[in-house]
C-alpha cells in the first residue's frame, strides 16, 4: 500500500512542526550573567532579569515581574525559586506558607543542578533551619560564583541569623571570580560593604559602600551599609549629611527599603537629641502609610521604644503599631519579629498579647533552629523588656545582662540589637545599680565618646538616680 504524495507531504510537515516545537522547548536561555535558565522563554528571561535587578537594589516590584515571567513561561524554574525566596524573607506566617506551596510546585518541574541546589536551600529556610540554608548556599556559591541571586539570598540568610562573619566571608569567597565589568558587580560590593561593617572593618566597609553607590546610585543596601558605619562610629552629623545628600536615590515610592533608611536617619537625630525631628520622621515617612511589612514594623517598634526610654510621651502611636503587628507575630515564625511586636504590645498595655507570644515560645516543642531562637534567645529578651516596662529594673537588668551575649544568635544588625544594651543600661541607671550602670555607660562611651545619650548615662549613673526621666 502506498501513501499519496499529498499525505506524505502532510506527514512530513507535521513531523517538522513537531520537531520545531521540541527544538524551541529544548532551547536553553540564560540570564544576563550567562547562567542557564530551565523552562524559560526570551520574554520570560527579560522579565526575570528585571526582577533580579529590582531585588538587587530593593526597588520596584520584583514579585510582580516574576509573576509576569511565570505567566509567560509556567515552567520557568528560577522565576518560581526567586519568588519563593522573596516570600520566605518576608518572615511572616502567611508568606512562608505561600513560599512552601511554590517550592512544592517547583519540585515537579525540570530542574538543572543549579536550580535543584536552590531548592535544597529553600527547603531548609522555610523549615526554620536558617544555618542549614546558609551552609547549603555556601556550597552553592562555591560551585556557581556568578549566581547573584544565590549570593544575595545567602547574604540575607546570614543577616537573619545574625552571622557577621557569614555576611563578610560569603562575598569574600567569590569576589576574585568577578570582574568590575560584570553586570551586578556593584551589588556585590554593596553586600561586601555591609559584611565588613558588621565585622567592625569600618574603613574598608565605607570605601566599598561608596564605590558601590558611585556605580549604582539606586543601591539601597550599599547606601545603608555606609549609614551603618556612621551609626557604629557615632558620626551622627555625618550620617544625617549622607542621608540628606543622597535622599533622591533612596526615598522613592518604589523603594521598599526606604523605611529602614529613614530609621537610620532617625537614630542620628535621636543621638543628637533632636527629638522633634525623630517624631516628625516617625509620623511621616516611617509610619504615615501604616506599612504592614514586618521589617518596617520592627523599625517602628525599636524607634518608639528608644523614645519611650528617653522619657518622651508616645501617645496613641503604640496602639496603632500594636494593631498592625496582630497578623504577623505568632511566637513561632521568626522570634526576632515577635520580640519587636512585644515592645508595641507592652507600650499599648496589651499584656495578653505578650502572654500569647511568650506561650508560643514556651509551648512550641519544635526542634527547628527558629524554635530554639524563640526559647533560648527571644524568651529572655521578652522577660527583660517586660520587667523593664513594669518598673522592675533589677529583674530587667538580670535578664538582659545575660541575653546580650546570646542575642547575636538571631536577627538583624549590631545597630538593631543595640536596643538590648541601651535598655540594659537604662535599667541599671533607673534601678540604682550604680556600679554596673557606670560600667555599662563607660563601655558605651568607649565606642561612641561624643554621644549625648551615652554621656547622659554616665552622668546619671554617677548621680545614682534618674530624676529627669519618667518611668516607662
Amino acid at each position: 500500500m502506498t501513501v499519496a504524495p499529498v499525505c506524505r507531504n502532510a506527514i512530513h510537515l507535521a513531523i517538522e512542526d513537531d520537531l520545531s516545537v521540541k527544538k524551541v522547548r529544548s532551547k536553553m536561555f540564560s540570564d544576563i550573567r550567562g547562567l542557564a535558565l530551565s523552562g524559560a522563554t526570551a520574554e520570560a528571561v527579560s522579565l526575570f532579569d528585571e526582577a533580579v535587578e529590582a531585588f538587587n537594589i530593593y526597588r520596584g516590584d520584583p514579585v510582580g515581574l516574576l509573576n509576569q515571567a511565570i505567566d509567560a513561561a509556567p515552567e520557568f524554574a528560577m522565576a518560581h525559586i526567586l519568588k519563593a525566596y522573596l516570600l520566605g524573607f518576608a518572615t511572616e506566617p502567611d508568606a512562608t506558607q505561600a513560599a512552601r506551596r511554590i517550592v512544592v510546585r517547583t519540585k515537579s518541574l525540570h530542574l538543572a543542578d543549579r536550580e535543584a541546589s536552590h531548592v535544597v536551600a529553600l527547603d531548609n529556610l522555610l523549615d526554620g533551619e536558617w544555618t542549614q540554608a546558609a551552609i547549603a548556599l555556601d556550597v552553592h556559591n562555591a560551585l556557581y560564583p556568578h549566581d547573584l541571586v544565590a549570593l544575595q539570598c545567602g547574604h540575607l540568610v546570614d543577616f537573619y541569623r545574625a552571622s557577621s562573619r557569614g555576611l563578610r566571608d560569603r562575598i569574600a569567597r567569590v569576589l576574585p571570580k568577578w570582574s568590575p565589568d560584570m553586570p551586578g558587580y556593584s551589588i556585590l560590593l554593596g553586600l561586601y560593604a555591609f559584611g565588613l561593617e558588621e565585622t567592625g572593618d569600618y574603613a574598608r566597609a565605607e570605601d566599598a559602600g561608596r564605590q558601590a553607590v558611585a556605580i549604582e546610585p539606586r543601591d539601597s543596601w550599599a547606601h545603608h551599609a555606609v549609614a551603618h558605619v556612621m551609626e557604629m562610629q557615632g558620626r551622627a552629623e555625618d550620617g544625617i549629611g549622607w542621608m540628606v545628600a543622597r535622599e533622591p536615590h533612596w526615598t522613592g515610592d518604589d523603594n521598599f527599603f526606604k523605611v529602614h533608611n529613614w530609621w537610620h536617619r532617625s537614630l542620628c537625630h535621636l543621638d543628637l537629641g533632636q527629638v522633634e525631628e525623630v517624631f516628625s520622621l516617625y509620623d511621616g515617612p516611617i509610619r504615615r502609610d501604616r506599612s504592614p511589612v514586618a521589617l518596617d514594623m520592627v523599625d517602628a517598634s525599636a524607634l518608639l521604644w528608644r523614645l519611650a526610654m528617653s522619657g518622651h510621651d508616645i501617645g496613641e502611636r503604640w496602639q496603632e503599631l500594636a494593631g498592625a503587628w496582630d497578623d504577623h507575630a505568632d511566637g513561632v515564625s521568626y522570634p526576632f519579629n515577635d520580640w519587636h511586636a512585644v515592645m508595641a504590645y507592652l507600650g499599648a498595655g496589651r499584656h495578653k498579647d505578650v502572654e500569647r507570644i511568650v506561650s508560643g515560645f514556651g509551648t512550641n516543642g519544635g526542634a527547628a533552629e527558629t524554635d530554639n531562637w524563640g526559647r533560648k534567645t527571644a524568651l529572655p529578651l521578652v522577660a527583660g523588656f517586660a520587667a523593664f516596662w513594669r518598673g522592675d529594673y533589677e529583674t530587667a537588668a538580670n535578664h538582659l545582662h545575660g541575653a546580650r551575649y546570646i542575642a547575636n544568635s538571631f536577627g538583624g544588625s549590631h545597630a538593631q540589637r543595640d536596643i538590648i544594651d541601651w535598655t540594659l543600661t537604662e535599667a541599671t541607671v533607673r534601678g540604682g545599680l550604680t556600679a554596673m550602670a557606670e560600667a555599662l555607660a563607660s563601655e558605651r562611651l568607649a565606642l561612641k565618646p561624643h554621644s549625648p545619650i551615652n554621656r547622659s548615662f554616665l552622668t546619671r549613673a554617677r548621680a545614682g538616680a534618674a530624676p529627669n526621666v519618667k518611668a516607662a
